[in-house]
């Protein structure tokens, strides 16, 4: 019987590494600043910089901001029920992303 092989693949996801200003991200995403704004207050979105004009989002950020969007915008969930679904989203998906590891799905 032979003995399987093991392939292990390591990389860097881009998306993560980008850096976007508040006026990129409200262009890549389709939403307003003020909208930005009161999210990185809600916390949902944690860019550096201490205020608006020296924040930078990351790729996550821009993929938290589109699904904001469009749980605000189809499902009119308030913006502190926003949070909590990204953040149970989220959660959902680091436990997939084990079991995968783990070969249990």
């Amino acid at each position: 019987m032979a003995k399987p092989i093991s392939t292990y693949l390591c990389g860097h996801v881009v998306e993560e590494e980008l850096q976007l200003t508040l006026l990129e991200l409200c262009q890549a995403s389709g939403v307003p600043q003020e909208q930005i704004s009161l999210w990185v207050l809600e916390g949902m979105l944690q860019p550096a910089g201490r205020v608006p004009h020296e924040w930078r989002f990351s790729g996550l950020s821009l993929r938290r901001t589109r699904l904001a969007h469009r749980l605000t915008r189809d499902l009119e969930i308030n913006p502190s029920g926003v949070a909590l679904a990204l953040d149970l989203l989220e959660e959902i998906h680091v436990l997939r992303t084990q079991l995968r590891r783990h070969g249990d799905a």
